[in-house]
């Protein structure tokens, strides 16, 4: 290749940029980079908006993976490339950690968020949420969709939230556990079960349920949401959408949604 250039009449000065142009990495070319973001289920909506909008920002590009907390932290345990963890669930993070797969210094307390029960349709009547809810009875033949009860945040928020309020025992028999918040929703909005418990920003993003209750927050746990980069993960890129997480346009979209955003 050098001798091409010199035969071609570029001067030695010349032939550095020559070569560094040739290769794609001049001025203004430097690369995109992708960074792989695990995100819990319920910042679908959120994530959907943040995304581009981050792209069109900073020309790197944000690929959101959405499931269960509990699943996305495995995931990571078993060697997922994630560059970006955000629980729904101090819990599952602590877990992460632990395993030293946290990159030092960058956990933060992202959002927080609270737990409602729905009911199917857009007119439910509203309900008072006490041990003297028959919640038996309100159910009938049908479920009370939750996301995994000792697994998944929502679910394990929601759990705690029946058995500070007596009514757990009356719930048990008559849940249906699904993978993630955002398949419990689902199940209520397509009418396959009557009432589901889900966070406020999941019923907000649903137009077909109606909230009927919102469980007190001293019913549960503190629903918070921590994010951190992942110490394989070694891209700048990774660190920079953290902060674009806390910042101004970011902290729109996620309360849009419902969302508290925490800290700064």
């Amino acid at each position: 290749m050098t001798f091409a250039f010199l035969r071609s009449g570029l001067r030695p000065s010349a032939l550095l940029l020559a070569a560094t142009l040739a290769l794609g990495a001049g001025p203004g070319a430097a690369r995109a980079d992708n960074v792989l973001v695990f995100a819990a289920a319920s910042l679908k909506t959120a994530m959907d908006e943040i995304a581009p909008a981050f792209e069109e920002a900073t020309g790197d590009r944000l690929v959101v993976s959405l499931a269960g907390s509990s699943a996305l932290a495995r995931q990571i345990q078993a060697g997922a490339p994630a560059d970006l963890f955000i629980s729904a669930s101090p819990d599952w993070m602590d877990t992460v950690e632990a395993d030293g797969l946290v990159q030092a210094g960058t956990r933060v307390d992202l959002l927080g968020n609270a737990i409602v029960l729905i009911a199917h349709g857009r007119d439910a009547s509203p309900l008072e949420l006490s041990p003297a809810l028959d919640l038996a009875a309100l159910l009938g033949d049908g479920r009370l969709a939750m996301a995994l009860v000792d697994a998944v945040p929502a679910g394990i928020y929601g759990k705690a939230a029946l058995e500070s309020l007596g009514l757990w025992q009356a719930a048990a028999p008559k849940v249906a556990q699904a993978d993630n918040v955002r398949a419990a929703l689902a199940l209520v909005a397509a009418g396959e079960a009557p009432y589901g418990i889900v966070y406020a920003t999941d019923a907000a993003a649903e137009d077909n349920v109606t909230v009927v209750a919102t469980f007190p927050a001293d019913s549960h746990p503190p629903i918070v949401y921590p994010a951190a980069v992942m110490a394989q993960s070694g891209k700048p890129a990774a660190v920079a959408a953290l902060a674009y997480l806390r910042g101004p346009e970011a902290r729109a979209a996620f309360e849009k949604q419902g969302f508290v955003v925490l800290g700064e």
